[in-house]
């Protein structure tokens, strides 16, 4: 009997690690971009109508965040990417918006006025940015330096990668010579 129930568990247990591994794969390939490579072309309006592309971004630091209304963790990152990264930085050479992935401008305006965000937002309704990024998962965040490469990148919601991406955009806009 010992020996069945030990040989269940490990059984078990490898397969929650070949799931975690997939998982961890299935994030990996859907990614498009990498650390130290050039931002894609992108360009964006937010609800506001500010107009960003490459050259209004060229000398600043930028945090690009995907998300999505319905997604779980993606709320549980939105207020936090307001108090402290928007608040923290929008006062400096520093350029953020959060996207909303398959929202069109009429379901964020809402959105936005419900939760009272002061981010700015703008609508990818058919993925064209985001498809520049990645392929599936959400939340997502790519903080690009100064000099247009992508210095950091995540995928889902987590406080120490949170605290690292900060970490991240502070030492880049150190670089960029904005204390």
């Amino acid at each position: 009997m010992l020996n069945v129930t030990i040989s269940l568990v490990s059984l078990l247990v490898c397969t929650l690690a070949m799931n975690l591994s997939a998982a961890d794969q299935s994030e990996f390939e859907s990614t498009l971009t990498k650390v130290g490579q050039q931002v894609p072309e992108i360009s964006w309006t937010t609800l506001d109508g500010q107009k960003f592309d490459a050259k209004t971004l060229h000398g600043k630091v930028v945090l690009v965040n995907f998300f999505a209304t319905w997604c779980g963790p993606c709320m549980e990152e939105m207020p936090h990417l307001q108090k402290d990264i928007f608040q923290k930085f929008k006062d400096k050479n520093f350029i953020m918006v959060s996207i909303g992935r398959e929202h069109n401008d009429a379901e964020l305006k809402e959105f936005r006025k419900k939760r009272e965000f002061t981010i700015p937002i703008a609508a990818d309704p058919e993925r064209k940015i985001y498809s520049r990024f990645a392929t599936q998962y959400i939340p997502r965040n790519y903080v690009i330096a100064a000099d247009g490469k992508i210095a950091f990148q995540s995928v889902g919601y987590d406080q120490e990668e949170f605290k690292q991406m900060l970490n991240v955009i502070d030492k880049e806009l150190k670089k960029a010579g904005t204390k």
